[in-house]
């Protein structure tokens, strides 16, 4: 089975999120997208508990089986990518990490960076703006047919002023205005 980890903050999942993992899937032949939102991570804060984030991204994934929402990081004090990598590979097999550009840009600043670089393959998906340099040994792909800037914060501030963004899936708009994310 060929299968990549795309985590996130997911704060909330939006299109452009699920757009980018249905491309890696159908680029690279990808049996599963594991859809991983991160339990506490060390770069970003996020302010929307755990379980309400894991609901998005279920909701935001139906409808297509390759993309897998996975609670692997649930619970964890710290989310760092390394452990992820490391619980993942404990399967076997190869293991593919969907990641932007800019977050690629910043990769040897990440908790044991090295372990990182020589564990996965990389997806890198392009966003307008960010150039980034491939590190010593990081086996890369790029997937540049993903042109969507789309922001979580903007959506959140679209979110606090009652608005609807057209950049989330009905259903997980249905599930914030229900559970009052966001205000």
């Amino acid at each position: 089975m060929k299968r990549a980890m795309f985590g996130g903050t997911f704060d909330p999942i939006h299109k452009a999120h699920v757009v980018m993992a249905r491309e890696a899937a159908d680029a690279f032949g990808l049996d599963q997208v594991l859809m991983i939102p991160a339990g506490q991570p060390p770069h970003k804060g996020t302010g929307t508990p755990y379980e309400h984030r894991f609901r998005m991204v279920e909701l935001a994934c139906k409808g297509d089986a390759r993309l897998v929402p996975s609670r692997i990081e649930e619970g964890q004090a710290r989310s760092y990518s390394i452990h992820t990598i490391e619980r993942l590979k404990a399967d076997g097999g190869e293991l593919y990490f969907i990641i932007g550009s800019d977050a690629f840009a910043e990769i040897r600043t990440w908790f044991r960076a090295e372990d990182v670089i020589r564990a996965v393959q990389f997806i890198v998906v392009s966003r307008p703006g960010h150039r980034y340099e491939v590190p010593p040994g990081a086996r890369v792909h790029r997937l540049e047919t993903v042109a969507m800037p789309v922001s979580s914060s903007e959506i959140r501030a679209e979110l606090a002023r009652g608005r609807r963004p057209a950049d989330i899936a009905p259903e997980v708009a249905d599930y914030i205005l229900a559970n009052g994310l966001y205000r």
